[in-house]
């Protein structure tokens, strides 16, 4: 056999956890049965339908959207290809990655979902709980482990906390969903936004190395948002277990269960005030320390993952005559701590991705990354991690071939956009097109090689519950209406300054924007800061400094941008421009139209 004829020898990697029950899909498919013969009331169902991550579908009861929760972001080539084939013989042909390392599979037919439940239940894999009033999927960075700036790799205690707390009796009937958050390092992950978020750290104590977390309690996003606390300064990680079951106990006790739209635990903390829950937390964890069984403990894996360079003899060499691959290579790679190992990401449009090309990033996955899986990460996109750089050339040409090498993945080029009217009951604008219809729209410019621009970022969400997390973005949009007469419009609230790094910051708001006014305002928005930057700025630090009031610029706040911004926000007449009053990916006159929302059970 010639060298050119020999195959990459695949690397076959198994998770370490199976997250499957399969009696959970015969329970399924028996209580939706049970349902349509009227024996089974709509409000327990829906209950136990979220509870196993089953999403009601916007404006009809005969479909459902499934969520696929993957801890800690990982997934495996063999679940791609499952997935995949789930998509096709049940859903639309594609799926979407969230902002939360899920995967939706949507417009399902309600008895079919408990075929995607067994297909799932073949490779590892459950939605249970991804949906729901309990604790949602744990999310950690797609750095973790990589990151040259972290302390150690939270990845194995992302793991065991998701172990932990899946199926577990005391997260069941929680007074709302709850969020935990692991990073890698102060720069990539939102620590301060959520239920609980937490930062590796490493002390010495007493001539002993000591791991450990900064923890952030009672941050999250929505209609309104909190930015979280530090609760003390280093957490040991013999306490993570005890801390996390007593803030989801207090949660629990004193969570408003009445209210819906306060009822998450951000609300419960602001209300109390910050120094009174911190030590209600302290009191109870004291409490839970004494009191859990020894049996009840954080099953922490930290067996690495083996690293092994897949095998490969190939006539193929060189870098690609495209000249797309330098920019590509700018735009969607990272230098990994390990010394000659990228880390690779793969920009979607606004998360979705084709059965096609989800078969082709299970081949991409097992023939580059080696480490042999891949990882989801916090802004609707896909990480593969440990490529090696000599197979970087090589990488892109296939990625090339299967419609997945759009450059900008970390850059604003690649913005934030929920499901919005595609598929979501409170959607009022179609966030989902609009973020394709940027992205498309400033890769053609080559925004995305623009330095000026690369650390900000673009988030749309389709109604105010900030489910794009607008309210963390640079520039950020949540959706509503807009009227002249008795005609109406898609119309965005814009908020600026946002972020969730290390000086985690709430976007002001600035303007109301038409929907098809989105893209000149933010270009409008580049231009004036082009203008006023110095010379070392990032659009990102020139708009904290205007937010804070701190710009000497001609431009001084945000009322200076709102200005420059309201000639090109005034809505013509329909009859001079048509156009305007069609929502992105819509035919028909705009309207406001909602449903029931399910974020709660």
């Amino acid at each position: 056999m010639t060298t050119s004829n020999l195959k990459q020898t695949a690397k076959s990697v198994k998770p370490k956890i199976n997250w499957a029950r399969s009696e959970e899909v015969d329970s399924f498919a028996k209580t939706v049965k049970l349902f349509r013969q009227g024996k089974y009331d709509a409000a327990s169902f829906r209950r136990f339908r979220l509870q196993h991550g089953a999403y009601g579908t916007r404006m009809t009861g005969d479909y459902a959207m499934v969520r696929i929760k993957l801890p800690a972001g990982e997934i495996y080539p063999h679940q791609l290809e499952k997935i995949s084939q789930l998509s096709e013989q049940f859903s639309i042909g594609s799926a979407h990655f969230s902002t939360r390392e899920n995967i939706q599979l949507h417009w399902i037919v309600l008895e079919d979902v408990s075929e995607i439940f067994r297909g799932l239940a073949e490779v590892g894999l459950t939605s249970r709980e991804a949906c729901g009033n309990s604790v949602r999927n744990v999310m950690c960075s797609p750095l973790s482990g990589v990151c040259p700036d972290e302390e150690f790799d939270a990845t194995p205690y992302a793991l065991a906390t998701a172990k932990f707390f899946l199926r577990n009796p005391m997260t069941q009937n929680l007074p709302r969903k709850f969020k935990f958050n692991f990073t890698c390092c102060e720069k990539h992950g939102m620590v301060r936004m959520v239920d609980v978020g937490l930062i590796p750290q490493i002390r010495e104590i007493d001539g002993e190395t000591q791991r450990g977390f900064k923890i952030f309690l009672g941050g999250g996003l929505g209609n309104r948002s909190f930015v979280g606390h530090q609760l003390e300064d280093f957490t040991p990680d013999e306490d993570l277990l005890y801390t996390s079951i007593a803030v989801l106990r207090i949660f629990d006790r004193l969570g408003d269960r009445k209210n819906m739209a306060r009822n998450r635990m951000r609300y419960l903390v602001n209300d109390m005030g910050w120094d009174k829950f911190q030590n209600l937390v302290l009191k109870e964890r004291a409490i839970v320390r004494a009191t859990q069984s020894v049996v009840t403990r954080l099953n922490v894996n930290h067996t690495p993952y083996e690293i092994k360079r897949p095998f490969r003899i190939s006539d193929e060499s060189g870098i690609p005559s495209s000249d797309g691959y330098a920019r590509w290579l700018k735009t969607n790679t990272l230098k990994q701590k390990q010394s000659d190992y990228r880390s690779i990401f793969i920009t979607l449009e606004a998360g979705d991705i084709t059965s096609n090309q989800l078969n082709a990033l299970a081949s991409l996955t097992r023939d580059f990354s080696s480490e042999g899986h891949a990882r989801a990460g916090f802004v609707q996109n896909i990480a593969l991690r440990y490529v090696h750089e000599d197979d970087l050339p090589r990488l892109y040409s296939k990625l090339l071939e299967t419609g997945l090498a759009k450059s900008g993945a970390l850059t604003m080029t690649a913005p934030i956009g929920c499901s919005g009217t595609t598929s979501c009951n409170l959607a009022l604008t179609n966030s989902h097109r609009l973020a394709k219809e940027i992205q498309r729209k400033f890769l053609e410019l080559k925004l995305d090689e623009d330095d000026d621009l690369k650390d900000s970022s673009i988030k749309i969400s389709g109604c105010p519950n900030s489910c794009g997390q607008h309210g963390i973005a640079t520039i950020g949009f949540f959706g509503g209406g807009g009227r002249v007469g008795k005609d109406m419009y898609a119309n965005y609230q814009m908020s600026l300054g946002g972020r969730s790094d290390g000086d985690t910051l709430l976007g002001q708001t600035c303007l109301r924007i038409p929907a098809k006014r989105v893209i000149p305002v933010i270009l409008k928005i580049i231009e004036i800061f082009k203008q006023n930057k110095q010379s070392d700025d990032s659009l990102k630090t020139w708009m904290h400094r205007v937010v804070n009031n701190s710009e000497d610029s001609e431009i001084k706040s945000i009322n200076d941008i709102k200005k420059v911004l309201e000639p090109l926000v005034i809505p013509p007449t329909k009859e001079d421009d048509p156009d305007f009053y069609l929502d992105y990916g819509s035919d028909s006159s705009y309207h406001t139209k909602t449903g029931k929302g399910e974020c709660a059970a």
